[in-house]
């Protein structure tokens, strides 16, 4: 089980992952933001729910906790790089429903709705989730610690 957790945390990247974590983090916790506390011109979660579940998405307040739970936290773990491969995981999955069951029909520019900024902030989760963390994260302090206690 030890080997495991060493495994999900450890990363062979250098600093180039952090150029990539700030940014992509802060997006996501100020998406989540919007959700979850109606900051930054959200509609909160009773706004968000409400929309979620004229799109099919129900029940919308559940739904919009766990959409906004997952960009909020998932951002921050992020930006910490803090168990960066299962949080770059969930937010992957998150913008794959959102392109899915919002954008896609819209086609590719976000002028229309589409799904551009969806589909670059689904390559950026997927590349932190094979990366890791890199050198300047949590995970790397905690796959040190376990390693020591060997």
């Amino acid at each position: 089980m030890k080997q495991k957790i060493e495994q999900l945390l450890a990363s062979n990247a250098g600093f180039n992952t952090l150029a990539l974590r700030i940014p992509v983090g802060i997006i996501f916790m100020a998406h989540g933001a919007q959700k979850l506390f109606a900051w930054f011109g959200g509609y909160g979660l009773s706004g968000t729910g409400q929309f979620f579940e004229s799109i099919g998405l129900a029940p919308g307040v559940v739904m919009a906790f766990l959409a906004g739970s997952a960009e909020f936290f998932g951002g921050l773990f992020i930006i910490l790089g803090l168990l960066t491969r299962p949080s770059a995981l969930v937010l992957a999955f998150t913008m794959l429903i959102a392109i899915v069951s919002v954008h896609l029909p819209n086609g590719l520019f976000m002028s229309n709705g589409g799904y551009e900024f969806g589909l670059a902030l689904l390559a950026a989760s997927v590349s932190l989730m094979l990366s890791g963390g890199g050198k300047v994260a949590v995970d790397n302090w905690l796959a040190d610690r376990l390693s020591v206690q060997k």
